[in-house]
């Protein structure tokens, strides 16, 4: 059986798009590219895009944009080598890229405008920060990625609250085990270590930045007894809350 290479078009002297099942026959690219490649899935596998060149061919659509015209056009880049999963607006992109119904040379055209549309809408969901992140072995559903993201969010915005595993769970509508076990996987950290992480950091930067008293610092930033606040702080800095407030005072 003979397997046809992607389509490629040249977009633009920064830009090439490749559209198909096959694989890439010349990808046209030098060191300073970045490349975003959109699969549709199947049965076994979400749809998703990620960053990063690979040879496989398993995308359907392949966009390689000069790092210059990314930084130029955009003001940042993505990060390497990620995978997100596929959302809704820009899959449909994808499949109207596959499924081109214009006979040639019309489809090229569309396909060359559709590929800048593609690129454009990826980048508006990578500055919105509307991507989910996919786990590596595909077993999340986009659906148990959104509650898992919605937990990281939560987290980051009410962390001061009194938050527990359970409180989290409700919150974003997952049970215990697959929050538990979601959000490990996906930012490789525990919720409770999370909760501590933006606890801490907040406390910290309250001790540099006011007068207030260690306990009211410890207490704002969600610990009960000043003991609790002070063990912890010790132990993610290597010095305690005072002796840090102290160290500031005399540099």
């Amino acid at each position: 059986m003979t397997v046809t290479p992607k389509q490629r078009i040249d977009v633009s002297p920064e830009m090439l798009s490749f559209i198909g099942t096959g694989p890439i026959e010349h990808d046209g690219r030098d060191a300073d590219t970045i490349t975003l490649r959109f699969g549709l899935g199947d049965v076994d596998r979400p749809a998703t895009i990620a960053s990063g060149f690979t040879p496989d061919a398993e995308a359907m659509v392949v966009l390689t944009v000069a790092t210059a015209a990314c930084e130029r056009i955009f003001g940042f880049l993505p990060d390497a080598d990620a995978v997100w999963h596929l959302p809704t607006e820009l899959r449909a992109l994808v499949v109207a890229l596959r499924d081109c119904p214009m006979p040639e040379p019309a489809r090229t055209t569309l396909r060359l405008a559709k590929s800048i549309e593609l690129l454009c809408a990826s980048f508006a969901c990578l500055h919105q920060g509307a991507l989910i992140p996919a786990d590596g072995a595909g077993v999340l559903s986009e659906l148990d990625a959104g509650r898992l993201a919605a937990a990281r969010r939560l987290i980051d915005d009410r962390w001061q609250e009194k938050l527990t595993l359970d409180s989290v769970a409700r919150a974003c509508g997952l049970n215990r085990a697959k929050l538990t076990h979601g959000f490990r996987q996906m930012f490789g950290s525990t919720v409770a270590d999370a909760i501590a992480d933006k606890r801490l950091s907040g406390a910290h930067g309250l001790l540099l930045a006011t007068d207030l008293p260690v306990s009211a610092i410890g207490y704002r930033c969600g610990y009960q007894n000043n003991a609790s606040f002070t063990r912890a702080f010790a132990r993610r800095f290597g010095v305690p809350p005072t002796r840090l407030r102290a160290l500031q005072a005399a540099a």
